[in-house]
């Protein structure tokens, strides 16, 4: 897909914040820091659009990201990181749960797992909501750059033998690598 524009929109803190114009979104769920800012920079072509960081967690409210004025990707927060107090973990994982739930303008969810490791628990149980809920999904195993070619296939192996995928794609945000495979999944659902 050419990418004519890029634009960060806002940050919903809760559902009354989200956009309300009726375009189709992308959303990006996963651990804190599987790369899920570097993705989406890596998918758009833009260095910087969505905040990177070296400190887990600090995603803390729903990001919408429009491109070419008509579709949105949505970061939400990322899960599973420990160094925050338990009711603010409780917060995050609410919104994105009614999130999930509710949106009828969510068209696909992209899944990212590190490929360098086993899907964690919280992994699995977000695979397994996806799938029991019916929700179109795929899965970016991010980091791939990170590893051999046979170290490569044996993890994407572990991935599909451990949590539901219609589809596994080995992403590297520094090479791209498997850029023209999200973005052709992208697509299909828009």
């Amino acid at each position: 897909m050419k990418i004519s524009s890029a634009e960060f929109v806002k940050s919903a803190f809760d559902k009354s914040h989200l956009p309300n114009d009726g375009l189709p979104e992308v959303a990006f769920l996963g651990r804190s820091n599987v790369g899920k800012s570097s993705l989406l920079n890596s998918l758009l072509g833009r260095k910087g659009l969505a905040r990177t960081s070296n400190t887990p967690g600090r995603t803390q409210s729903i990001n919408y990201f429009l491109i070419n004025g008509s579709f949105y990707f949505v970061d939400l927060p990322g899960y599973g990181y420990a160094r925050v107090s338990k009711a603010m973990r409780a917060d995050w994982g609410k919104l994105a749960r009614d999130y999930l739930t509710d949106r009828e303008e969510l068209v696909l969810s992209i899944q990212l797992v590190d490929v360098r490791h086993e899907p964690t628990a919280l992994d699995r149980q977000l695979n397994e909501w996806l799938a029991l809920h019916e929700k179109p999904f795929i899965i970016v195993a991010t980091k791939s750059d990170k590893l051999s070619s046979n170290q490569l296939k044996k993890q994407v192996n572990v991935i599909e033998n451990t949590i539901t995928a219609a589809e596994v794609i080995p992403y590297s945000s520094v090479t791209g690598k498997g850029k023209d495979g999200v973005w052709s999944a992208i697509e299909k659902y828009l």
